[in-house]
C-alpha cells in the first residue's frame, strides 16, 4: 500500500512536470484513481482484468458526472 502510494504519487508529479497542460484536465496531483487492484497471477484471467477495467471506467464516468 505504501509502495503504490509512492509510485502513483511520483509518477503523477513526473507526468505533470513533463506535461503541464494535463494539470488543467485532471487537476493538480489528482491523476490516478483512488486505490488499486492486486491479485496473484494464478487467480486472475484476462476476463477478470477486463471486467475490472470496465467497472473502473464506469465509476470514473459517474464520478465525473458523465453517463
Amino acid at each position: 500500500s505504501e509502495f503504490m502510494s509512492y509510485l502513483k504519487g511520483k509518477s503523477a508529479l513526473m507526468l505533470f512536470d513533463r506535461h503541464p497542460e494535463y494539470r488543467n484536465k485532471w487537476g493538480d496531483r489528482h491523476f490516478w484513481a483512488r486505490g488499486y487492484y492486486v491479485s496473484t497471477v494464478g487467480n486472475v484471467n484476462e476476463e477478470t482484468i477486463l471486467k475490472y477495467i470496465k467497472e473502473q471506467e464506469e465509476n470514473d464516468k459517474v464520478a465525473d458526472g458523465r453517463k
